[in-house]
C-alpha cells in the first residue's frame, strides 16, 4: 500500500546531496580566491600572479629589461606572462574540482557549476 512512498526517499536524498553539492561549491568559490598561481615569460623577466579564478594580484616586472627601444618587447612579455597565469589559474581551477567531483561519483571532467 505505501510501495509508491519509496520514490519519495530517493527524492529526499538526491535533494540532500544537491544541497551538499551547493555548499561545497561555495567553499570551493573561496578556496579559488585564496589560492594563487605565477605565470612568466622572458626567462622570469616578466612574472604574473592570479588566483585560481583568475584575478590579476600582482605584476613582478625585472628592471633590466627597461628599455626605451624595446617598449614592444616588454609590453608583449608583460602580456605574455598574465596570459600564462590566467592559463595555470584555469588549470588550478580544474584541479581543485576535480577533487570535489570524484567524491561526488561525477563522471571524470565532468564541468561544473553546470
Amino acid at each position: 500500500m505505501l510501495k509508491g512512498l519509496g520514490g519519495l526517499g530517493d527524492m529526499a536524498k538526491i535533494m540532500k546531496q544537491a544541497q551538499d553539492m551547493q555548499t561545497k561549491m561555495a567553499e570551493m568559490q573561496e578556496s579559488l580566491a585564496s589560492i594563487t598561481v605565477t605565470g612568466e615569460s622572458g626567462a622570469g623577466l616578466v612574472k604574473a600572479t592570479t588566483t585560481a579564478k583568475g584575478e590579476l594580484t600582482a605584476l613582478d616586472i625585472d628592471p633590466s629589461i627597461f628599455n626605451q627601444d624595446d617598449k614592444e618587447v616588454v609590453e608583449d612579455l608583460i602580456l605574455a606572462a598574465i596570459k600564462d597565469a590566467q592559463s595555470r589559474a584555469q588549470e588550478k581551477s580544474q584541479e581543485e574540482m576535480g577533487k570535489l567531483t570524484e567524491g561526488m561519483g561525477l563522471p571524470p571532467g565532468m564541468k561544473l557549476p553546470f
